[in-house]
């Protein structure tokens, strides 16, 4: 038995998005509470990003 995850262009661009968050959150900031915030402050721009470019794409579309 194989299993597939099937990931649309959205949920995988958000668990990328995730995942870099924790990521850039460890590497650049020195307290946990920092690397929290910063954390959260990456995931916030990559989904407000993705957002906006899925909102730009559509427009250039239509």
């Amino acid at each position: 038995m194989m299993l597939a995850l099937q990931l649309s262009h959205f949920s995988a661009a958000a668990l990328f998005a995730f995942f870099f968050s924790i990521v850039f959150g460890i590497t650049q900031r020195n307290t946990r509470e920092e690397m929290i915030r910063y954390g959260a402050y990456c995931f916030a721009m990559a989904m407000g990003g993705l957002f906006v470019a899925g909102w730009l794409m559509w427009l250039l579309h239509h």
